[in-house]
């Protein structure tokens, strides 16, 4: 769903990264985290990786691409044990390379490993290097990703105290939107930020544990749902059970985004379907913003609930005038100029039998910088549609993210220099309308004061560092200063030394 920037002029917000996490003994755990990946692909299309720990050594393969690019059937049939823990990647923090993937592993001072995979961002990435530094740890093969100096951190400390331990007198410390699935050669722990920005979950299988970013990917392994990770919560799991601690009082600031966009729709986040949010918001919006028109077309995919949603709301007929490509996702291949000039055809191309001379609304999910809309509307009307009106299922983006969402900066943002009228003629609308924010809130079903919308009202829940202090690339550049293990650090040094990596 989401492509890579250089290969068409995209501005579609960035997922962060999708977390995957089973114990479960006599289970092929390699293939069921491979599957829990699978269905969270949709959260980060750059890198994918899976630890296993047969309960003496962790084994851990990653590798840039898709999930369905990095393992094949032998890869998985080598990845033995009954805990794993996997990953697929978007980079919210450090850049697009193999030692950034993850999940990303340390050594401890006593001979045990940690491997670590992680959904958010943080905001004290800065303080956490300082730390380090004073510490005197080392880098990891080059990550700097504030993902590796956290699990660097966490085994550095479980010398002393054990990893259980030492993720509660660190979490407290570690500031900003973060869900973690990290596993020793025995133990699976799980934990959520205090303010549970991003979705984590848990579910029960007949013989054991799963933790994954979205109840869809507890669906395709066959797990019930049990509960969400609570914020503010450590769970452990091994042959003694569940175990829960608190490191942190929750005050939950959820991401509404993730309604709008970044989760799955057959997920469930608090209780609510995120289908059934979406199309409730596009009611929402035909009330909002009403207009005469003959045709209600969504953006696919992202776009089709809420378009069905208007379709009701406004009682215009609802059709298919937009065919997806399903086959364009992140690729390494850059295109030709001449193929580049086209754009969005390369993801979307119109049924010009169906929109020729028709009155179109055409539902969205977002518009960042406008590429994207003002590109799809002039290809409407080449195609014949008499009038192309724009309806979009959230609030305009004003603000950047800081908590896992790679949009645009605040100066790019085009809600941030155009009024409404002005993005309308920027992307050549005949008319433009977005939901309101409390029409989205009332959608999500969820309290305004237990969610995230810093990206439209600027109100950040957790406090930022100065702009000096945090940034996607404030590690890059500083690997020799980076948190690392006291142990010898070889290239993806696993257990005893084991490790796969493709040539």
């Amino acid at each position: 769903m989401v492509t890579d920037r250089q290969d068409v002029p995209e501005t579609e917000p960035r997922e962060e990264c999708g977390v995957f996490g089973v114990w479960a003994p006599g289970e092929d755990v390699a293939k069921l985290t491979y599957y829990g990946l699978y269905a969270l692909q949709h959260r980060g299309q750059e890198a994918a990786g899976i630890s296993v720990s047969d309960g003496q050594r962790i084994v851990v393969f990653k590798d840039l691409g898709l999930v369905s690019q990095v393992f094949d059937e032998q890869v998985l049939s080598s990845l033995r044990g009954h805990v794993a823990v996997g990953h697929c990647r978007y980079s919210t923090t450090g850049s697009t390379t193999w030692e950034n993937a993850q999940p990303t592993f340390r050594n401890t001072a006593i001979g045990s490993g940690l491997s670590l995979g992680h959904n958010g961002n943080l905001v004290n990435t800065a303080e956490l290097l300082d730390r380090a530094t004073a510490a005197g740890m080392r880098t990891n093969n080059g990550a700097t990703t504030d993902s590796d100096l956290l699990c660097g951190l966490l085994a550095s400390a479980a010398a002393d105290r054990g990893i259980e331990q030492a993720a509660m007198e660190l979490l407290p410390d570690v500031k900003g939107a973060f869900c973690l699935v990290f596993a020793d050669e025995t133990t699976l722990y799980a934990a959520r930020d205090p303010h549970g920005v991003r979705p984590l979950v848990i579910g029960r299988l007949e013989r054991g544990w799963v933790v994954a970013s979205e109840t869809a990917a507890l669906d395709i392994v066959g797990a019930s749902f049990v509960r969400e990770v609570e914020p503010g919560e450590l769970l452990a799991i091994d042959d003694d059970g569940l175990r829960s601690s608190r490191f942190a009082n929750p005050e939950p600031k959820g991401c509404v985004f993730e309604y709008v966009y970044l989760a799955r729709p057959d997920t469930t986040i608090s209780g609510r379907s995120v289908h059934a949010t979406r199309v409730d918001i596009g009611r929402r919006l035909a009330k909002e913003a009403p207009v005469e028109a003959d045709l209600v077309i969504p953006v696919p995919e992202s776009g089709t609930p809420a378009a069905i949603g208007y379709a009701q709301g406004s009682e215009i007929p609802y059709g298919q005038g937009l065919v997806k490509n399903a086959y364009v996702g992140r690729t390494f291949i850059q295109p030709s100029q001449t193929i580049r000039q086209l754009g969005i055809r390369l993801k979307l191309n119109p049924l010009k039998d169906v929109i020729r001379g028709k009155r179109l609304v055409v539902v969205d999910d977002s518009i960042v910088r406008g590429n994207t809309q003002r590109a799809l509307v002039r290809m409407l009307r080449e195609a014949g549609a008499l009038e192309v009106h724009v309806r979009i299922a959230s609030p305009p983006v004003r603000w950047p993210c800081f908590y896992g969402i790679d949009f645009a900066s605040r100066a790019e943002l085009v809600a941030n220099g155009l009024d409404l009228e002005g993005i309308r003629r920027s992307i050549g609308a005949d008319s433009l309308g977005y939901v309101s924010l409390d029409g989205l809130v009332a959608a999500s079903e969820q309290p305004r004061s237990r969610l995230c919308t810093a990206c439209f009202d600027g109100q950040y829940p957790i406090e930022l560092p100065e702009e000096t202090r945090i940034g996607k690339h404030l590690l890059e550049g500083l690997e020799k200063g980076v948190a690392g293990s006291a142990a010898p650090v070889v290239p993806a040094g696993y257990g005893a030394g084991d490790a796969l990596q493709r040539p």
